[in-house]
């Protein structure tokens, strides 16, 4: 049982809730939740550490001796203990530490009878777990970041997610514009979402492609949309000027897959 809040194990996972740049340098994430660690274990991920409180276990033990069967290191931690690494308002007890899989999807399998969405510059956690739990509610087939995006395996992009993060196929792209001039090129169709110069996205016959999604402020660049074949912007009622990135990105999924 862990019980100092300086115990190296606790610090270190600290550094991972907190640290893009940790997370990524060790290949790891966490995640945290009984609804979250069971999913990761269901997707395939074995956790390389599971910590748990008494209470928790008490609470769900069947949710317990699943993740601590998969797990290869189990540690038992104080509430004052778990406080520090918890990043929600109402701590369930458990929490897991995973590897990152290879789930980058190879540039050259992009076909246009695949539906992909391009994400540049999304910087809201909340707006991309949305928008992975979305699409993969919706069937798209992979997501395109750019390297500006918030991190994909931050807690709160896990949590919001509600797990689409362990399956959701996903590329980074180092220059996002030149990935997407790549594909357009490469006789790929390709979307920018826009409402400058752009054709109703009700009018479109969508058959696969790539839908690109811009900044919660600033929506896409200039660069971005110079190398879109079409440009496609939804309509609006009233006096709202533009769509929540999440909401938005929503609506330009449903459109290019029903």
């Amino acid at each position: 049982m862990i019980t100092s809040k300086d115990n190296e194990i606790i610090k270190n996972i600290s550094k991972l809730v907190k640290s893009a740049k940790r997370r990524k340098e060790s290949r790891q994430f966490t995640a945290e939740g009984v609804r979250i660690c069971t999913d990761g274990i269901l997707s395939g991920y074995s956790p390389e550490i599971f910590l748990y409180t008494d209470k928790a276990k008490e609470k769900y033990p069947e949710d317990f001796s699943k993740i601590a069967n998969a797990a290869k290191t189990c540690f038992e931690v104080s509430a004052a203990v778990f406080e520090k690494i918890s990043d929600t308002k109402s701590p369930q007890g458990f929490f897991c530490v995973f590897n990152m899989l290879d789930k980058n999807k190879n540039l050259n399998t992009i076909d246009n009878q695949s539906v992909y969405i391009a994400l540049e510059r999304v910087q809201d956690p909340s707006n991309m777990g949305t928008i992975l739990r979305t699409a993969e509610a919706l069937g798209v087939d992979g997501i395109i970041l750019s390297n500006d995006c918030c991190d994909i395996f931050s807690p709160k992009v896990v949590r919001g997610s509600m797990g689409a993060v362990f399956r959701i196929k996903y590329s980074i792209a180092d220059d996002f514009c030149a990935y997407i001039k790549n594909l357009s090129d490469s006789g790929i169709i390709t979307y920018g979402s826009t409402p400058v110069n752009a054709c109703d996205i009700r009018t479109v016959d969508f058959n696969g492609g790539v839908m690109l999604i811009g900044n919660e402020g600033n929506g896409l660049s200039a660069q971005a949309l110079d190398c879109c074949t079409v440009r496609v912007s939804i309509p609006m009622n009233g006096r709202a000027e533009s769509l929540n990135a999440a909401c938005a990105a929503s609506i330009l999924m449903w459109e290019m897959i029903r």
